[in-house]
């Protein structure tokens, strides 16, 4: 019930904002009822199509099945996931989302930036469906893009980290060496230097290019993480998409702190096992995104433009749900300080 109900807090609070996108530097518009449902139930609902990783990778994918599962719930209509393919181009995507909408799903989104050329393409070919990305800008007339403030839920995991680590050393493992993970690395070094500029950051990516496998591999993230745990980190924040449950891994053999990312980490299922060593996470509310387009579209009123998740909107954050962060001397005063300055713009966080 908790993650319903926070689901549907972003879905009110993005609604009550418009998203936040004009304080954001973002822009939100209204289409009318084309493409919208209007709350019949003959169309097809809301389709997803998954990033690199798929479904089952207690992150990224998986927090936009929240949404989906949220969506399918409250409306009662038909929905579909789809699974991407291993070493697939951006004809292969194309495909995919064509086929959600010639089969009559609405709104169609794509989860991730890969999605960027495909959607550009598609979405000019169906005109009355509305369509969704998260994690990239793509110009359309028909089409949501679902951004978020990962810098300022970084931030939060970098002031936890620096209270966090006895060994005054700690690491940052991001998946693949683009914009979009520079955003948590940034943040994330930020946080951890204005709240104790003694403390070092130890920073890397997995590899250059997705199809590298740096979002993939966990055997990857454990690879790296092992290597910052040699040089003293104690706290390892991980942005790494599947390849992050490697990183988890090696923290918790390691018996040192690992920061889980988009989902709260701590509380799935397939990571149990090493739950007592994930110290937080740093969300965002993929889920909540995804929810909110398929209940404006349900509503006849598909919202479109850019649409910027902060920490306002509840749209990112830090997870309180292991009960040792309380014990941490400092740590959840230090966190509730920072987000008060992050929302009033007293601190400004940095994306690159």
């Amino acid at each position: 019930m908790r993650r319903i109900s926070r689901l549907t807090r972003v879905a009110v609070g993005v609604a009550s904002l418009a998203l936040a996108a004009t304080a954001c530097g973002g822009t939100s518009s209204d289409s009318g009822d084309k493409g919208g449902k209007g709350g019949t139930k003959e169309d097809l609902g809301l389709a997803i199509a998954y990033d690199i990783g798929g479904k089952g990778d207690q992150s990224f994918n998986d927090a936009a099945y929240a949404g989906l599962e949220q969506a399918k719930k409250e409306f009662g209509y038909k929905t579909a996931d789809v699974e991407p393919t291993e070493g697939e181009t951006d004809a292969d995507k194309e495909q995919r989302l064509s086929t959600l909408a010639r089969q009559g799903y609405n709104p169609v989104i794509g989860v991730g930036f890969a999605y960027g050329p495909a959607m550009e393409a598609v979405a000019a070919k169906y005109p009355d469906t509305t369509f969704g990305i998260v994690d990239s800008v793509v110009e359309g007339k028909n089409v949501a893009s679902l951004v978020f403030a990962e810098e300022q839920a970084s931030y939060l995991a970098g002031v936890a980290a620096a209270k966090a680590t006895k060994t005054k050393t700690v690491g940052f493992v991001g998946g693949v060496d683009i914009p979009l993970i520079h955003k948590f690395r940034a943040g994330f070094e930020q946080g951890v230097k204005e709240t104790d500029p003694k403390v070092k950051v130890i920073s890397q990516f997995l590899t250059q290019t997705a199809e590298e496998g740096g979002f993939s591999s966990p055997d990857k993230g454990k690879a790296a993480a092992e290597g910052q745990i040699e040089k003293k980190a104690d706290v390892v924040y991980q942005a790494a998409g599947l390849s992050g449950q490697g990183v988890i891994e090696a923290a918790a053999k390691a018996k040192v702190w690992a920061i889980g990312v988009d989902s709260d980490q701590y509380k799935q299922e397939a990571l149990a096992g090493y739950k007592d060593f994930i110290l937080t996470s740093a969300t965002k509310e993929v889920g909540g995104s995804v929810y909110a387009l398929a209940k404006s579209v349900e509503e006849g009123k598909p919202r479109t433009g850019t649409q910027v998740f902060d920490l306002k909107v509840d749209g990112v954050g830090l997870s309180e749900s292991n009960p040792k962060m309380a014990e941490i001397k400092g740590l959840t005063e230090a966190v509730a300080k920072a987000k008060e300055g992050i929302v009033d713009g007293s601190i400004k966080v940095k994306s690159e």
